[in-house]
């Protein structure tokens, strides 16, 4: 009479490994869904309404900026290594933009900015772009190549940033030429709002 032949599932040693290898086969997927999830939610998103989230490092300061009332004053030094401050811009409107080399909503409206830029400058307007994240040269690399010729500040520590309660960028601040913050808005913008929002404080 023949021995049985006896099948993996049939002995229990056989059963056992095949169970610590399908545990682990499990514990592994899910480490690495795990680790995706976590990587991916240390990266900037884009939003559906053409913004880039982002999260501060710098510790915010001062009022909030509020519409109707005086812009936040900022003192900072631009990539050609001049020193602008807000406040010494009254009698000038003012676009002041956060944005940033590696956000592709940023980079979607830049040639906008430019042309109104260059549209509005008989109506003495400042452009002032802040790039969040960055440094100065990596800023002017960028500007060099996409031929940005409004003022541009780095702020790698997101110190302006903080102190304007950024939550996403783009984001535009229009700035009448008292200094009073007249509008504000989050998300890349289209021509027809840019010019109506820099007619708004040209008024």
């Amino acid at each position: 009479m023949e021995a049985p032949t006896l099948t993996a599932n049939g002995d229990p040693a056989a059963r056992a490994g095949q169970s610590r290898s399908a545990t682990l086969g499990i514990m592994g997927v899910t480490a690495a869904i795990i680790a995706a999830l976590a990587f991916m939610a240390n990266q900037p998103s884009a939003g559906a309404d053409g913004f880039t989230s982002v999260t501060l490092s710098g510790g915010a300061s001062g009022e909030p900026p509020t519409v109707g009332e005086a812009a936040p004053d900022l003192l900072a030094t631009t990539v050609d290594e001049k020193t602008v401050r807000l406040s010494d811009l009254k009698g000038k409107p003012v676009w002041l933009t956060f944005g940033a080399s590696w956000c592709q909503p940023c980079r979607a409206e830049n040639p906008d900015i430019q042309a109104m830029s260059e549209e509005f400058a008989d109506s003495d307007l400042i452009v002032l772009a802040i790039f969040i994240a960055e440094d100065a040269s990596a800023v002017r690399d960028y500007a060099d190549r996409v031929g940005l010729t409004y003022r541009k500040v780095a702020d790698p520590d997101t110190r302006i940033a903080s102190d304007y309660r950024i939550m996403g960028i783009p984001s535009h601040y229009f700035i009448d030429r008292s200094g009073v913050l007249r509008l504000m808005k989050i998300g890349g913008l289209d021509p027809a709002v840019m010019e109506a929002a820099l007619n708004g404080v040209l008024e």
